[in-house]
């Protein structure tokens, strides 16, 4: 995606914590597994870094009720649109509510931070940058 990685310093030096928070029905669906997933997410952390942009933590749901894998059969409480996996999140790391926001490319992401009680911004496409400098434009906190 053009300018992730200077959408993703620009949070880190303006003091946002950057979270990663997916779906990935692809592990409850036998399409890959969740070592496959770490390694993944591993390899697009050494990326961005090499680029000094900071992701501060990572949480992926790979349940779906759906699926065909034992132990990923139900709809879990973190699987998108439920908030879970933000609040696990807020819950690990001192993130301040206010001020904060949740940037996704799907209408699942945005309801997700509308459950949490944060405003969600929907990308869709283009230059991620310049999208994440008028989403803090219009989120600061003065």
């Amino acid at each position: 995606m053009p300018n992730a990685a200077k959408a993703i310093r620009r949070l880190n030096e303006a003091g946002y914590f950057v979270f990663f928070f997916t779906n990935q029905s692809g592990v409850a669906r036998g399409l890959f597994t969740e070592d496959d997933l770490i390694t993944l997410h591993d390899w697009m952390r050494a990326e961005l870094a090499a680029q000094g942009a900071v992701i501060d933590d990572i949480r992926y749901c790979p349940h779906h009720p759906e699926g065909s894998v034992a132990g990923y059969l139900e709809n879990h409480p973190w699987r998108k649109p439920s908030p879970g996996m933000i609040h696990d999140l807020m819950k690990h790391w001192p993130v301040r509510h206010q001020g904060s926001f949740v940037i996704g490319d799907r209408p699942t992401d945005i309801e997700a931070a509308q459950a949490a009680a944060l405003p969600g911004f929907l990308f869709a496409g283009g230059d991620l940058d310049a999208f994440v400098a008028d989403v803090v434009a219009q989120t600061s906190v003065r």
